[in-house]
């Protein structure tokens, strides 16, 4: 049975959809105690960091989903999903020494969260003639680095929909497993031992995307 955790982040209708789709079985729930027993979890989101963690700490489920991670069940995040399973986001929160704002976030994978203009600065990447919009919103495509459980029979290069402003910087490169181009390397799938991510949206990109979202539920759907 499959876990779609509900914290009022949005994006669930689409996963429903493509799990209805693949005839997965899964429980939707705002209640962490609903989840206990499923073998697998999807954990979806769009919005803002603050927000995202404010909610999950009023509902329990940053607790739920530490304590799963810890347990090394199977975790699959998807857009803000993806982001605040790292340490800390520069979007939105408390104001650092320095005057940057950051929220602190479930730190189940060690990196930050950064916006892709300073990204662009520090690293002299900025397009000069201003081509590349924040946020990064549309079709990419993604190659691959190394293997992963999640991209089996996906091609490299498949095309997948990104809707985000700020980028995950993970501190051990070896957990991206798929990145994409946009004025700089943008980690779009990745593996943590039983933590998977994706920064843009598989349920919402084809065939593609729902073969991931296939390879992550593929044993409850031969159990359905």
């Amino acid at each position: 049975m499959i876990g779609i955790v509900d914290y009022n982040a949005g994006n669930i209708k689409s996963v429903e959809r493509a799990l209805d789709y693949l005839k997965a079985p899964y429980i939707l729930s705002k209640n962490p105690a609903d989840l206990a027993k499923v073998d697998r979890v999807i954990f979806p989101g769009d919005g803002e960091a603050a927000y995202a963690m404010r909610e999950l700490v009023m509902s329990g489920y940053d607790s739920f989903l530490r304590d799963w991670a810890a347990d090394k069940k199977p975790l699959l995040g998807i857009c803000i999903g993806a982001q605040i399973i790292f340490d800390q986001s520069e979007e939105g929160g408390q104001t650092s020494a320095g005057g940057q704002t950051y929220t602190k976030c479930l730190g189940l994978v060690p990196g930050t969260i950064r916006h892709f203009s300073r990204l662009w600065h520090e690293r002299d990447l900025a397009p000069e003639d201003n081509s590349r919009k924040v946020p990064h919103m549309g079709w990419n495509d993604v190659s691959y680095s190394g293997t992963c459980p999640i991209l089996k029979n996906v091609p490299e290069g498949s095309d997948f929909y990104f809707v985000h402003s700020y980028v995950i910087q993970p501190q051990n490169p070896s957990v991206i497993k798929g990145f994409a181009n946009y004025g700089t390397m943008v980690p779009a799938v990745i593996q943590s031992k039983n933590i998977f991510a994706c920064q843009f949206h598989p349920e919402k990109s084809g065939k593609a995307g729902l073969q991931i979202i296939k390879n992550f539920v593929e044993g409850d759907l031969e159990n359905a």
